[in-house]
């Protein structure tokens, strides 16, 4: 039987293969898995949440694995149809992570970690409570280091702007009672991300 702390370390490993596939976004996983986390502590969610919240952060690219290198790697904007095999990657990331026991709950929360509040997101533009608590958790953390790290295609944006970026798409990308707790509690959970 595995021990918490060996589990972790699968997942961490999981993770690092894909930072090794994906240069642009090393240690994006980690940090997303990272502020999911403190997210849902300030949240007052139960410790079991938590730790699905955790390693589904930490796992939530992980279908991108399936996306060709020409188009994860590619410098400039993706067109229509790499755009499309880009969109696979949180269906791949389920399918993946589906058919093991102790990963079903979080194979869902990968799944829909892209969509939005609004419904206006994917794969199943789902919308507002429709949406997995922990997938909404992991939509504002996945934004947030988005904005906050250097890629190929666009510059990193300071603190302030990422902070007016996700107060101005509260209710229409994300819960607004999960982006008003984030937002109260901004420096101790984005801020020393990027420190």
């Amino acid at each position: 039987m595995l021990n918490q702390e060996m589990y972790h370390d699968i997942i961490e490993a999981l993770a690092a293969a894909l930072d090794a596939k994906d240069v642009y976004t090393a240690g994006h996983s980690t940090r997303v898995g990272n502020m999911a986390y403190e997210l849902g502590k300030k949240l007052k969610l139960d410790d079991y949440t938590l730790q699905m919240i955790h390693i589904a952060g930490h796992l939530h690219d992980i279908g991108k694995i399936g996306v060709p290198d020409n188009v994860l790697n590619k410098k400039g904007k993706l067109d229509e149809h790499e755009w499309m095999q880009m969109k696979m990657h949180s269906e791949i990331g389920y399918n993946i992570l589906k058919n093991t026991n102790s990963l079903k709950e979080i194979a869902r929360i990968v799944l829909y970690h892209h969509e939005k509040w609004n419904g206006t997101g994917y794969p199943s533009k789902l919308s507002k409570n429709e949406i997995p608590l922990g997938s909404r958790i992991i939509t504002l953390c996945d934004s947030i280091d988005a904005m906050r790290s250097k890629r190929p295609y666009k510059q990193v944006i300071s603190n302030i702007d990422c902070y007016n970026e996700i107060l101005k798409n509260k209710e229409i990308m994300y819960d607004p009672k999960i982006t008003d707790c984030l937002i109260e509690n901004w420096n101790v959970i984005v801020t020393p991300q990027y420190s």
